[in-house]
């Protein structure tokens, strides 16, 4: 099985990771080996009992990292210091946000967790069929700052707020982190009065074109807008990781966890 990170990518991602432990009696997996099988995981869809006997490790021990640094917050952690040291690099664009959400069709396996219903899951019945729902927000470069999971048949428009409020990027030293651009970018699905009138109390620049209904913007920034298509592209590079594509976990937690390792992945 090849490697799924380069050797400039392994040397970025090693310092985040928690330090190699020894395991009494024989020595732990190395931490490159067991990342590479998660990843070949995440980016065919397979299931864990399938990973290949030359993958250098177990099933289970594969398994067990991913589910334990998802507990323990890794894979956030790890998205959070490549987002502060691109910010830091000059490499976060702040004039422009995108947001934008798209379906994904949850396997039938991913029903049933024990002691949990569909809503706390957050899947859901939509024109999809048996769904869950990413709301993404990208930065101006079109790369995820952040990202929430719903039911399916959750409109995008009801999540926008929490979501502009989220994905805060940490800075060097005593920095206030950083959450908000000069504007945000999205497309008719989120044009209210609702949206425009937070936006304005944040003194945030909606670029949300108006329904036919609402009138017209003579304002309306046209270019900023051409650039929407930077987080639709964004969707399609997360959802050539098969895990993602489709969601095979029960627990939207893990599902988070494998959206978070991807999109780490794409920082890389």
């Amino acid at each position: 099985m090849k490697d799924e990170l380069t050797e400039r990518q392994w040397e970025r991602l090693v310092p985040l990771l928690p330090p190699q432990k020894p395991v009494r009696g024989r020595p732990a997996k190395d931490h490159r080996t067991v990342v590479n099988a998660i990843l070949w995981i995440a980016r065919t869809g397979a299931g864990w009992r399938d990973l290949p006997t030359d993958a250098g490790v177990s099933w289970k021990t594969a398994a067990s990292r991913f589910y334990r640094w998802n507990e323990s917050g890794t894979w956030q952690t790890v998205l959070a210091e490549l987002q502060r040291d691109s910010d830091q690099e000059g490499e976060i664009d702040w004039s422009k946000h995108f947001v934008d959400g798209s379906s994904i069709r949850a396997h039938q396996h991913a029903a049933g967790a024990k002691g949990s219903c569909q809503e706390d899951e957050a899947l859901g019945t939509s024109r999809g069929g048996f769904t869950s729902k990413i709301h993404l927000k990208a930065e101006g470069y079109g790369k995820l700052l952040t990202f929430l999971v719903t039911p399916g048949q959750r409109h995008e428009a009801t999540m926008f707020e929490p979501l502009v409020e989220t994905g805060a990027v940490k800075r060097a030293g005593r920095g206030r982190p950083r959450l908000r651009p000069e504007c945000v970018v999205a497309d008719k699905g989120y044009s209210s009065d609702r949206i425009r009138n937070y936006l304005k109390s944040k003194a945030i620049k909606p670029v949300i074109p108006l329904r036919s209904n609402q009138g017209r913007d003579e304002n309306f920034d046209r270019e900023a807008y051409r650039e929407r298509n930077k987080v639709e592209r964004l969707i399609n590079r997360l959802k050539q990781w098969r895990r993602i594509a489709t969601r095979y976990e029960k627990r939207v937690r893990n599902y988070s966890g494998m959206l978070t390792l991807a999109a780490a992945v794409l920082w890389l």
